[in-house]
């Protein structure tokens, strides 16, 4: 399917990296679900750019009630399932200097991370998947990181969930892969810049971006064209991967 004929909902939409996705898509004709649970009045101005294509659905990603709902008011809207689902939902701030350490992390926070991270992506691939069945075709998208490779800064409660992710990536592309649905995981470092970096120091930017082969560390925009690619037919045999998206940060 085309990516102008494609009904995308991105969760956590209104802000960042979510932001820039929604823009990516309807830059390309598709008509995008602006999902928010706090970002009202971010995700009522990223409608008015695209007042044709675009609508704003408030849900919290933990609550599997919400999701179904916001999925089935999407398809009312506009008159179709959702095609594809990019996972992005995140409560998360990215501060070396303020982040828990190992040694007196409390689960809690571990918990926290996999309810947004894991069970919010679960909840929006059971309320998307029957619709994409229906029409046997479907494109999931988890967004994930490049910590669980290089874990350049221990975030270990935002680690240890989108790791949990990539593993419900690769069993999802093959339980859903004989409907028309593939399964596939972009994976990001430090992106400059998004609220959830906001909070890095600006040396720090610059640290990453002299490691990289690029010698920059990767915007938003540029994070979201790889997206496109995993929507787009020209990955229609590709499902239950992992692609790194950090300026070639991480080459393994």
């Amino acid at each position: 399917m085309k990516l102008e004929e494609q009904i995308v909902l991105v969760t956590g939409g209104a802000r960042g990296v979510g932001a820039a996705v929604i823009r990516a898509f309807a830059r390309e004709g598709a008509r995008v679900v602006i999902n928010f649970r706090a970002s009202e009045d971010a995700a009522r101005e990223l409608v008015d750019e695209f007042p044709e294509q675009a609508v704003a659905l408030r849900a919290d990603v933990t609550d599997r009630e919400a999701v179904m709902e916001m999925v089935g008011m999407a398809q009312d809207i506009f008159g179709a399932p959702v095609t594809t689902v990019v996972n992005n939902a995140l409560d998360y701030s990215f501060n070396g200097d303020a982040r828990s350490q190992l040694t007196d992390i409390d689960w809690s926070e571990i918990e926290s991370q996999f309810s947004t991270v894991v069970r919010g992506a679960l909840n929006a691939i059971q309320a998307v998947a029957p619709g994409m069945s229906e029409i046997g075709f479907g494109r999931i998208i988890n967004i994930g990181t490049n910590l669980f490779q290089n874990p350049v800064v221990p975030y270990h409660d935002y680690t240890a969930a989108k790791a949990a992710l990539l593993s419900l990536t690769r069993t999802a592309a093959a339980d859903l892969g004989p409907m028309g649905i593939t399964v596939n995981m972009v994976s990001g470092g430090l992106l400059r810049t998004t609220d959830a970096s906001a909070a890095t120091p600006e040396a720090v930017f610059d640290l990453i971006a002299g490691m990289t082969p690029l010698r920059a560390v990767t915007t938003p925009a540029e994070f979201a064209d790889a997206i496109l690619f995993f929507a787009s037919p020209w990955s229609r045999a590709v499902t239950g991967q992992n692609l790194v998206v950090d300026g070639g940060l991480v080459r393994d």
